[in-house]
């Protein structure tokens, strides 16, 4: 119990620091292969690009410790693209659609005629289109783009940022929000529970104040003894909190552990899961809106190739095959320490794109949540660290285990000659 606290003189405390698990971020781009038909209103054809494979660093700063028996950091992510492990380099062109703009004529769709004609207009003459040929590395990490500017002079506020646009320009080299967590050192059954994220107990992106809570860790240990039910953690990517359920009991490296994965209700809509409610306006089960964390835009988390979703958005393009082995994301946890030993977590980011009236260059788009990218954060306990843990955790138990039989048996005849002795004696 003393070396899973979060304290300098525990032995998990280095671990959890600076994560010593080698991570990946793994992106498979969705390449549409017939944009000009897509515009007569086509239904899209998708081929998967990919993946690219970066490695991921992870590392606590300003760590402070509280009188509360809490204590708060940030946690950075420093990400580098691996050659050898990725199918392509970021040089290479995908052809997707103008994200910017196809997500700004949607949120621009009940604004006056006038103002989708003046926009419609400035990207005529920027020459923008529905759908663009850009590489891996601009729409991960940004480019320059006037209608950045424009967007921002017709509609003020529309999309609140200036300079490059890119979907990971904020990912790497920066953090996932101020974290307050609990250490364990007063209540072992608290440690790592969240307490506050950014100084708030609860969000403010959702319809309820059940989706709004901000649920069990910061996503990296759980406290130990879990048991084979649930487990929960709060995600900035996804803008609220994830619970997963237990499905087996396995063996990591011969190391004992519970597999959590997501429910089918994690993104189902509140028609067929009414506790989701709070995360709508929905569409169809199996995508969540999170246009209210995404600056309005019309944006949608799934599982990769809508896998656990609606049969209805996977037909509504060409080119997508939801299985679980390659799309369920899970999570496997050592129960006795509540530290994951193997985990993959997958989401896929998603645009809802339509016609527009008033701008002609979303011509006649059908409405459809189109699949941008999918992308896929693994990593395992090796090396060293996994040695440690079968050494403590599994060897040693084990011997403990079979010295006690040892010991048992040779006391089993030594109690049977004290009797004869006593009943010979009488």
């Amino acid at each position: 119990l003393q070396n899973v606290r979060i304290d300098p003189s525990s032995i998990s405390f280095n671990m959890w620091k600076v994560v010593p698990v080698p991570f990946y971020l793994s992106v498979h781009f969705f390449e549409v292969l017939n944009p000009k038909e897509v515009l007569q209103g086509a239904k899209p054809v998708l081929t998967q690009r990919g993946p690219y494979v970066y490695r991921e660093y992870r590392y606590k700063t300003n760590i402070t410790f509280h009188d509360n028996d809490t204590v708060s950091f940030l946690e950075y992510r420093n990400l580098f693209f691996q050659p050898d492990m990725s199918n392509g380099t970021e040089e290479d062109y995908v052809v997707v659609p103008n994200i910017l703009m196809m997500g700004a004529a949607v949120m621009m769709e009940k604004l006056p005629n006038f103002v989708k004609l003046l926009l419609s207009g400035a990207l005529a003459g920027m020459k923008q289109e529905a759908f663009m040929n850009r590489t891996v590395g601009e729409i991960m990490w940004g480019y320059e783009d006037p209608l950045i500017d424009t967007i921002n002079t017709l509609v003020p506020g529309l999309i609140p940022f200036e300079g490059k646009f890119g979907l990971f320009i904020e990912f790497n080299n920066s953090n996932s929000g101020l974290f307050t967590v609990n250490t364990g050192m007063k209540n072992i059954s608290q440690v790592h529970m969240v307490d506050s994220w950014n100084g708030l107990k609860k969000v403010n992106y959702w319809r309820s104040s059940e989706c709004n809570m901000i649920n069990g860790t910061s996503g990296e240990m759980w406290p130990p003894f879990m048991p084979p039910t649930s487990l929960e953690f709060y995600s900035p990517d996804a803008c609220r909190s994830l619970t997963l359920v237990y499905e087996q009991s396995g063996k990591f490296k011969g190391v004992p552990t519970y597999r959590f994965v997501a429910p089918k209700t994690l993104f189902a809509n509140g028609t067929d899961y009414p506790p989701n409610e709070g995360f709508c306006p929905c569409m169809q089960s199996g995508i969540q809106n999170v246009s209210t964390c995404r600056l309005n835009a019309p944006m949608f988390i799934s599982h990769p190739h809508f896998y656990n979703a609606d049969p209805s958005l996977v037909n509504a393009v060409v080119g997508l095959n939801p299985s679980k082995d390659q799309h369920a994301l899970f999570l496997d946890v050592h129960p006795m320490t509540g530290i994951p030993m193997n985990c993959s977590i997958k989401l896929q980011l998603n645009l809802y794109i339509k016609q527009v009236s008033g701008i002609i260059q979303t011509g006649k788009i059908e409405p459809v949540v189109l699949p941008l990218l999918w992308f896929a954060e693994s990593g395992s306990i090796d090396g060293s660290v996994l040695n440690q843990f079968y050494t403590n955790l599994v060897l040693f138990p084990s011997l403990l285990e079979y010295l006690q039989y040892i010991v048992l048996g040779l006391s089993v005849p030594l109690i049977i000659s004290a009797a004869v002795l006593m009943v010979t004696n009488k």
